[in-house]
């Protein structure tokens, strides 16, 4: 199948590659053209700009759209408004705020255009294990892009079955959902990250207490002096609380015991922030996640070994580097 993908950053490029790597035609843009090219030498079809890139694809046309959300995702789609025809489709596999991609999703209807939101996680570590993908729009749009989306989700894997799951959608169990109209993708993508938010927290908080229990302000025999990376990596094999999240956590540990080049400057993508502005409008406590949030802005003041573990994490699953530093 062609597509064509604007943005070849951090998950624009290897979305790019995971396509490729599984038959599909792309046709690749990048405000810079170092991208394009690293791309193009890996069989992408390189393009000068969106109206070239349009040019490339054969109708009913599809572009994906991978920049950060806000203005240079809604110029990027408007743009995108005026190049491609009745019938075409735009997804957007960004961060981008729900009520935007509804709004969007209106507005390109009047032309015919197709608007497809589709939350993505997966991170850096995408192209080897796949993306989970949380797809909202026009049920037979969706559809019809399923090759897409099943070769970049992770596929079934090694996990174990969930009994009683008979009769439901298949797709959900190789790693991608159709979860509804317009807006209801990065709906359920924006409270994924506000969970993960507070799962990280709990980590780190855990991981603190650990830490501190090592200090020589305490008594001697309260003392303990405990190895982070070995506690991390027992975790890991057969604890209920196992995760990713602490697999990354085992491997910054085992790498680095102190996190000396973190300084715990922790940011929030924004869908933070969006999860908590929902459970205030639905009436929902969200004691954890809340905490969570501000426990990041509180990073930015004064840093812990909490923090430190936190953008350690960050760093593990996404590549996110800390404010000021060099990307």
């Amino acid at each position: 199948m062609q597509l064509a993908i604007v943005g070849l950053g951090r998950m624009g490029g290897n979305i790019t590659r995971r396509l490729i790597k599984h038959g599909h035609e792309v046709v690749v843009y990048d405000a810079n053209p170092k991208a394009i090219d690293a791309l193009a030498k890996e069989r992408a079809t390189p393009s000068s700009g969106l109206a070239d890139m349009v040019k490339k694809l054969k109708a009913p046309r599809a572009v994906w759209v991978m920049l950060p959300a806000g203005k240079i995702t809604e110029d990027t789609i408007h743009a995108l408004s005026s190049l491609l025809q009745k019938g075409d489709t735009i997804i957007d596999g960004g961060n981008t705020f729900y009520r935007d991609d509804i709004r969007r999703a209106r507005a390109l209807a009047q032309q015919g255009i197709n608007y497809i939101d589709c939350g993505t996680s997966g991170g850096v570590w995408g192209l080897e294990r796949g993306y989970c993908m949380m797809i909202g729009g026009d049920k037979d749009v969706v559809t019809r892009l399923d090759p897409i989306f099943l070769a970049l989700a992770p596929g079934v894997g090694t996990i174990d079955k969930t009994p009683g799951r008979d009769g439901r959608d298949p797709r959900v169990e190789r790693g991608y959902l159709h979860a509804g109209p317009a807006g209801a993708g990065h709906f359920v993508k924006m409270v994924h990250n506000g969970i993960e938010y507070g799962i990280m927290q709990a980590y780190a908080e855990g991981f603190d207490i650990l830490h501190n229990k090592m200090s020589t302000e305490l008594p001697e025999d309260e003392r303990f002096t405990l190895d982070l990376a070995d506690i991390a990596e027992v975790w890991r094999r057969g604890s209920v609380i196992s995760s990713w999240l602490l697999d990354l956590t085992s491997s910054a540990l085992a790498a680095s015991p102190q996190l000396s080049e973190y300084r715990g400057d922790v940011s929030d993508s924004g869908e933070g922030r969006w999860t908590i502005e929902a459970a205030i409008e639905e009436a929902v406590p969200a004691n954890v996640l809340s905490a969570s949030l501000y426990a990041r802005f509180r990073s930015r003041v004064e840093h812990s070994m909490a923090d430190k573990l936190l953008s350690a994490m960050r760093h593990g699953f996404g590549g996110h580097v800390e404010p000021g530093d060099k990307k």
